[in-house]
């Protein structure tokens, strides 16, 4: 799962355009929205788009997302979870 959270944190760099920041300087368990890394609710539908396009996951609830988003290691759960599904 390594590969994955390092690759979620490439991607949410990348559709985002996190300039100045490396997958380093995101914590894994850092909260994606608010103190952690500060995103908004824009954000949040990149973040659905990313998965959806990256991963084939659809996310039936948006309202989940929050969820979801928690942090790197709680999307990359959750994205694991839906691809042995």
């Amino acid at each position: 799962m390594d590969d994955l959270v390092l690759k979620l944190k490439q991607e949410i760099i990348e559709v985002l355009n996190l300039e100045d920041v490396t997958p380093e300087d995101i914590d894994n368990d850092a909260p994606l929205f608010g103190d952690g890394l500060g995103l908004d609710s824009i954000d949040a539908l990149e973040l659905i788009v990313l998965i959806e396009k990256n991963y084939g996951i659809k996310l039936e609830d948006p309202a989940k997302g929050r969820e979801i988003f928690k942090s790197v290691n709680v999307m990359a759960g959750y994205i694991a979870e839906k691809r042995t599904k």
